[in-house]
């Protein structure tokens, strides 16, 4: 029931129902003041007001009193409770509102219900009726706005669900990996970037029963511990590594310093490739060290090979006046070629070594050519000779001599059977004869001139 302050004498009140009131202030402003005139003009066209003040509203059901409002006009009684209709009108108006631009539907609905529960014995004069329909209308989308809204946040809370449970099940394969094949840098950015999305997802999708949201979020922290302890780990042992490999190293270069000034050539350089074979089995240093002990190492080599390349350039120096000389030999001996006279080609060759020896050693570059030219003579020479040998041997001329007596006998066989195929009138074994008898004689005739160069 609506009631307002109470008049300065206030008078009888017939019956339970209506209440007596007296002006009170202005409501806040609502409508523009054209419509509202003309919304308060309909409502008062729905209720009737006595000389006393007594106020009547009709609706399809019959007429009932809903008020009194002393010390006043019929007509400001009348838009008094008018008035007081439209305030209804507007809270139904603002809660259609509000469920048109997405509010808690179900909030909506309550609010709608208790409306339409007060306006079965609302005070007021207006078109009850088409207010109570309307709010029944709004009542249906309400609960029909509320069942999708409860779809929707099911669907919301089960997407919520999905994504927290991937980033969980993502970060738990990540923690889970061989620490050996682990990219850690790369790994530790994803791991960050699954927190933002957990924390994204938490706050953009509805939370889940607590216990569920409890227990992802425990699996979640467990595998981000569990990934930085072995990243902690992982880099106190490189670390550690590091450490060694600085230790190694600093030692492979006092030892690399020392033999920097020694003048043991082939054995300081024999010693320089085993610190070398050394060091690329050390483990590294770490990136801010590796660089500055390879260059110590490296000067330190340098200073001995510089060395040993000066002393062999400074004997190289001296050696290139003997170069000079067996450049005329080798000249010489090339001269020699091809063998005509092998004795006097062997005496030549003979005498040409000596002087070869005598003349001494060649700068080192040029040591392989001119041993190697001298070499291609000397082979020559020995092919000459052994070519000599081959056709004096007593040997080779005897069997070469059996050979052709051989072929002479199946020669002749051949030429017997040729006779009589041909006799016979046997054209196909004449045709096999004459191969076998041409294969045999080319045979003896290479035999023969072989023979010749023996003899």
């Amino acid at each position: 029931m609506s009631t307002s302050p109470q008049p300065p004498k206030p008078g009888p009140v017939p019956g339970p129902a209506p209440s007596v009131v007296r002006p009170a202030a202005p409501a806040p402003a609502g409508p523009a003041a054209g419509d509202r005139e003309a919304a308060l003009a309909e409502a008062l066209a729905h209720g009737r007001a006595d000389e006393s003040g007594r106020v009547f509203l009709r609706t399809a059901s019959g007429e009932r009193e809903v008020g009194q409002y002393p010390d006043a006009s019929p007509e400001e009684a009348l838009r008094y409770f008018a008035g007081k209709h439209l305030d209804l009108v507007e809270q139904i108006a603002l809660l259609e509102a509000r469920l048109e631009s997405g509010a808690d539907a179900a909030d909506v609905g309550a609010s709608a219900r208790a409306r339409r529960e007060e306006l079965a014995e609302a005070n007021v004069v207006g078109d009850v009726d088409a207010l109570a329909a309307r709010t029944d209308a709004l009542i249906a989308a309400a609960g029909t706005a509320a069942a999708e809204q409860a779809s929707a946040r099911a669907a919301q809370l089960e997407e919520g669900r999905r994504l927290r449970t991937a980033v969980v099940v993502e970060a738990e394969e990540i923690a889970g990996q061989d620490p050996a094949r682990t990219q850690w840098k790369q790994s530790a950015a994803r791991m960050r970037e699954l927190f933002e999305m957990w924390k994204s997802v938490q706050s953009g999708y509805p939370r889940l029963p607590r216990a569920e949201d409890r227990a992802l979020w425990g699996r979640f922290s467990a595998a981000r511990a569990e990934f930085d302890r072995g990243r902690r780990a992982h880099f106190s042992e490189l670390d550690a590594r590091s450490a060694e490999g600085r230790r190694i190293k600093e030692k492979l270069i006092a030892r690399a310093e020392e033999l920097s000034s020694s003048t043991q050539w082939r054995e300081t350089a024999a010693k320089y490739r085993e610190l070398m074979d050394e060091w690329k089995a050390a483990p590294r240093a770490g990136r801010k060290h590796d660089d500055a002990l390879w260059a110590r190492f490296r000067a330190a080599q340098d200073v001995f090979f510089d060395a040993r390349t000066a002393e062999n350039e400074r004997i190289d120096a001296g050696y290139r006046e003997n170069l000079v000389a067996k450049e005329a030999l080798l000249a010489e001996a090339r001269g020699l070629l091809p063998v005509k006279d092998l004795e006097r080609t062997k005496a030549a060759l003979r005498g040409l070594q000596e002087r070869w020896e005598d003349a001494g050693r060649v700068p080192r570059a040029d040591v392989s050519r001119m041993e190697g030219g001298l070499r291609e003579v000397e082979r020559a020479v020995a092919e000459a000779e052994e070519a000599a040998w081959k056709r004096s041997n007593p040997e080779h001329r005897a069997r070469a001599t059996g050979m052709l007596a051989q072929l002479e006998d199946g020669l002749a066989e051949l030429r017997t059977r040729l006779e009589s195929a041909e006799a016979a009138g046997d054209a196909r074994a004449a045709s096999r004869v004459r191969e076998e008898l041409a294969t045999k004689q080319a045979w003896y005739d290479q035999l023969a001139r072989s023979a010749e160069d023996l003899g």
